[in-house]
């Protein structure tokens, strides 16, 4: 009789938010023995993604990334050829499963269609520092960054706006900023003090324009991401969204 113990694989912890880190564990293989670890996950799109490495010790020496890299499964992860058509891979001898997630326990999800202003508000147990969370010029609502704020101590508001044709003016669209910001800033589990706004690309633009001019809100901070501080004077968001991106 064989007294072979098979090789285990465990992820430590299992499930956990996106951003937090994980340790991988391989355990009943001799000391030296080269293993290769690959990881792989599925997209909304039904495509797979993958990363690995090949590993001796705790050192990768060739794969998606080498060296001693932590976070390597989840960074180095690319598209895998053909993946539409279904996966070929070699049957591994351990595997685990392991989660990430954008909410963490406890933090609220909350529609909002309030004053006109369309959005999801995520509100961790407060008092909390708040957020105005907005994309750029894609359009439409994403929630996934305001998700992981909220699961990190921020009541934060993904802001819905931009849709063609339903906001005609500079004017308007102003209020309607100032409208939302004032929305968390006055909501009862946020600090009215401690309120910023988290912009990319457009709404990297829209922030700096709001922090600039506008005489109804003060935002505590301002994180811009690829943009730029040039603004049309007078212009609304759908006239500069057409010198931008068409």
């Amino acid at each position: 009789m064989s007294n072979t113990v098979a090789p285990m694989l465990s992820v430590i912890p299992s499930r956990a938010l996106v951003d937090e880190d994980f340790k991988v564990v391989v355990e009943n293989l001799p000391p030296g023995s080269p293993v290769t670890l690959h990881s792989l996950h599925q997209s909304e799109d039904k495509d797979y993604w993958e990363a690995y490495g090949h590993y001796i010790n705790d050192l990768s020496f060739g794969g998606t990334y080498t060296g001693k890299e932590a976070m390597g499964l989840l960074w180095s992860m690319r598209p895998v050829p053909g993946s539409r058509k279904g996966l070929r891979e070699q049957a591994p001898l351990a595997s685990s499963l392991t989660e990430r997630w954008y909410m963490a326990p406890g933090l609220q999800r909350i529609q909002i269609r309030e004053k006109g202003v369309r959005g999801t508000l995520f509100i961790p147990p407060g008092p909390f520092p708040g957020m105005l969370d907005m994309w750029g010029g894609g359009g439409g609502l994403v929630e996934y960054r305001s998700a992981l704020l909220g699961s990190h101590g921020y009541a934060s508001l993904a802001l819905e706006y931009f849709a063609p044709g339903e906001m005609k003016s500079a004017d308007t669209e102003f209020n309607y900023f100032e409208t939302a910001f004032n929305i968390v800033k006055d909501h009862p589990q946020v600090m009215p003090d401690k309120v910023g706004i988290f912009g990319l690309s457009l709404g990297a633009m829209v922030t700096v324009l709001l922090a600039a001019k506008s005489n109804v809100i003060k935002p505590s901070c301002c994180v811009c991401v690829s943009g730029t501080h040039l603004y049309p004077s007078g212009a609304s968001i759908k006239e500069v969204h057409r010198l931008l991106y068409m």
